[in-house]
């Protein structure tokens, strides 16, 4: 294991990469719940995309670890499922079906940027202190979906018949009641992420999402009530895999030559989006953390290829897409 993750050489050791995945595994695996309930809205089954986003996760993180050597695991992000499911689905009327195939081909894109000079234009293009930016913006982001979650924060809608169906809409914002066990349980949660964040425990968060999950179970919170079998979620796992190879998939989205261009249009926002992303949370974090070097990010801004590890990294972040 020293021989080919060079712990060592990393400063860190077995136990905190044991620690780290675990705290990164519960800190992330929201998304197989989340997502499914996010896709199912464009009529893509339940237990069909729960499966796929563990199987896409699984090869994605392997891929990441094993040919990158890098501690980032990979799994469908927050953000990009919504812009699938209320833009592109919802707002220009594509079938899910035909949304995989544009993601498919966004993917494809993004290793062909991954290899050559255009990643190199990318990386330049974003000012210094943008880069700076962009860890912690990540970060605003992901506890503002928090807050949203279990309603910290919330909307009154001027057009509830839009928001129903989850289309943008003039809205109020306002702070919520504390009058509800989610939100209790959620400013526990957060009170010991503070306190073990300002103390510097070793495994700090993934001992306050143990925690929180172990108090949740008293307030009928912590449920497995609305879980599905695995038996259903493998008899539906046929109907999404491998459907964009399908009549239902890229004979359907290039049927209309009319569409086009909004067609190329909505690729290269799902390429930049994703591309931008992994590039910031790689420049953001990486520096933080140490992870990739300042040779990493000189070799990386020099030219194509694979001379570093976020080179690597982000030639693994575009298989995982696709």
């Amino acid at each position: 294991m020293e021989k080919f993750f060079h712990l060592k050489e990393n400063g860190t050791t077995v136990s905190t990469e044991i620690v780290a995945g675990l705290t990164t595994f519960f800190a992330m695996s929201y998304i197989i719940v989340v997502n499914p309930q996010i896709l199912h809205q464009t009529g893509m089954p339940w237990g069909g995309v729960f499966l796929a986003t563990i199987i896409a996760a699984i090869i994605g993180t392997l891929v990441m670890g094993l040919f990158a050597n890098v501690p980032y695991a990979q799994a469908a992000g927050m953000g990009l499922n919504a812009f699938f499911t209320y833009t592109v689905c919802f707002g220009l009327k594509f079938t899910w079906q035909e949304t995989l195939c544009m993601v498919f081909l966004c993917g494809l894109i993004n290793i062909i940027i991954t290899v050559t000079k255009i990643r190199k234009m990318i990386i330049e293009a974003i000012p210094p202190m943008l880069q700076n930016a962009i860890g912690g913006g990540i970060g605003i982001f992901v506890a503002y979906v928090g807050m949203l979650n279990v309603n910290l924060v919330t909307f009154t809608p001027k057009d509830t018949k839009a928001a129903g169906k989850g289309l943008a809409t003039g809205a109020t914002p306002g702070l919520a009641t504390l009058n509800t066990p989610t939100l209790w349980l959620f400013l526990i949660g957060l009170l010991f992420a503070i306190v073990f964040t300002v103390l510097k425990l070793k495994g700090g968060m993934l001992l306050t999402i143990v925690i929180t999950a172990i108090i949740g179970i008293p307030m009928g919170l912590t449920s497995m009530s609305n879980s599905v079998s695995i038996s259903d979620t493998f008899a539906q796992l046929p109907q999404t895999f491998g459907v964009i190879f399908t009549k239902d998939g890229f004979p359907a989205l290039f049927s209309d030559v009319s569409k086009l261009p909004i067609i190329l249009l909505t690729i290269f926002a799902f390429s930049m989006s994703d591309t931008f992303d992994t590039i910031g949370t790689f420049i953001g974090t990486g520096r933080r953390t140490g992870i990739f070097s300042a040779e990493d990010e000189k070799a990386l801004e020099n030219g194509s290829g694979f001379s570093s590890k976020m080179d690597k990294a982000l030639f693994a972040d575009s298989i995982a897409t696709s």
